[in-house]
């Protein structure tokens, strides 16, 4: 059962007691990710989840590594494009210490300057890498172009233009202005008492109270872009518009995804590559935002296949508009997302991100009955629909990195999606 404490500043924690288990995970998660990030602050908040391991006040970045592998928990971080997220697993025995380093690294990291020259180093060589992954690269330049004059279109590692330019002190000062308490959730799931809850509300009732941040403007805008780089496969990356993380055809969606592109059953596996064997890998995903969101087909393959290919990909959009879906195709989707869900109950940290994400995005966490109905819910008219609303040539985006071709040429692949 889920338990939610707002405190007097508007920080939320939520939590969910599993007494037969004996690890917890805990994670602060805060609102803000790159999209909050001006311009010239691009990359901040990835630069600030670097600095909180770096050393506080009373630890060092050795002392922090040291005092977690100790008692053998795990402590980790990310940075999305819409959230920050610092969390920890650990034995129910270790839970007071993993609370306590996790709080200092939260509100007293040092943010030295000789620390945040270093950090700098290592981020440019993670934007070096993600440069030499086509698969990554694909998809990061077509969020740049469809979102183009949007701080969605920015990249979460930020540029060395901008990183150049951060101090210590501006770090500090970005992360003491967006790091706001309406914005900021405690999840804990696992084996705790009411004392560990207790910790967290009093560490957190320290921060000021605060407004929720206002969510950026985005908009999508159709857009063709490619790169050339000397790479023996081509990495192709296909997008239309998609519903947001708030639209009530977010399942419907879901399970779009999963029978036409989602795993080695989908259509686009079977007929692409088992079928005619035009490339090694193909798929599709949903990126989604609370305002908005994308809906992807990825492959990689030769450049001698990408016309077979793209029109084998249209055939297929184009059946599934015609269409819709078999019974036996929608059913095995909602076994495969019902699957999911109730295993991911088997993972205290699973538990934990999905309370987090549900009371960032709904401010409320839904409980898994709830879900699996919406899930139970969607019919194969409400999949025809979607598929005619989404998939529309007019909305088609495409990105492009290898051995590429001009742009007229890929306009005129493109012509066979209607």
């Amino acid at each position: 059962m889920f338990n939610k404490i707002t405190l007097p500043n508007g920080v939320r924690i939520v939590t969910e007691s599993i007494p037969y288990v004996r690890s917890v995970a805990v994670g602060i998660w805060v609102g803000t990710g790159s999209r909050f990030e001006s311009a010239s602050e691009n990359g901040a908040a990835h630069f600030i989840e670097h600095m909180l391991f770096k050393g506080t006040s009373t630890r060092t970045a050795a002392e922090l590594a040291e005092q977690m592998d100790q008692i053998g928990g795990q402590i980790n971080a990310f940075t999305t494009k819409d959230c920050t997220c610092f969390y920890g697993k650990v034995l129910d025995t270790h839970l007071y210490q993993a609370i306590d380093v996790l709080c200092d690294m939260f509100f007293n990291s040092r943010f030295d300057e000789s620390d945040v020259s270093n950090e700098r180093g290592v981020i440019l060589e993670e934007i070096g890498m993600y440069e030499d992954t086509p698969e990554d690269r694909v998809v990061e330049q077509l969020f740049t172009a469809v979102y183009r004059g949007s701080s969605l279109a920015r990249p979460i590692l930020g540029r060395k233009s901008t990183l150049e330019k951060m101090t210590g002190e501006t770090l500090r000062v970005f992360m003491a202005r967006k790091y706001r308490a309406r914005d900021i959730v405690i999840s804990m799931s696992g084996s705790f008492s009411q004392n560990d809850v207790d910790l967290l509300a009093e560490r957190f009732s320290a921060l000021p109270k605060s407004k929720k941040a206002r969510l950026p403007a985005a908009k999508y805008s159709p857009s063709i872009i490619t790169k050339r780089k000397k790479i023996e496969q081509n990495h192709i990356c296909l997008a239309f518009p998609s519903v947001s993380n708030l639209h009530p055809d977010r399942y419907a969606m879901q399970l779009l995804n999963s029978i036409f592109g989602g795993g080695m059953s989908s259509r686009l596996f079977q007929e692409l590559r088992e079928k005619r064997g035009l490339c090694y890998s193909v798929g599709s995903f949903l990126s989604t935002h609370d305002d908005i969101g994308l809906y992807c087909i990825a492959l990689a393959l030769s450049a001698d296949s990408e016309e077979k290919a793209l029109g084998a990909v249209a055939d297929e959009v184009s059946k599934i508009k015609s269409g819709g879906v078999f019974k036996t195709e929608l059913e095995r989707a909602r076994e495969q997302v019902k699957a999911n869900i109730l295993m991911g109950l088997e993972s205290t940290s699973t538990r934990m991100n999905r309370m987090a994400r549900s009371e960032l995005i709904y401010g409320r966490v839904p409980d898994t009955d709830e879900i699996i109905s919406a899930y139970d819910a969607v019919t194969s008219d409400d999949i025809l629909r979607l598929a005619n609303e989404m998939l529309r040539h007019d909305k088609l985006s495409f990105s492009a990195v290898g051995r590429v071709k001009s742009e007229a040429e890929y306009r005129d692949m493109l012509k066979n999606f209607k």
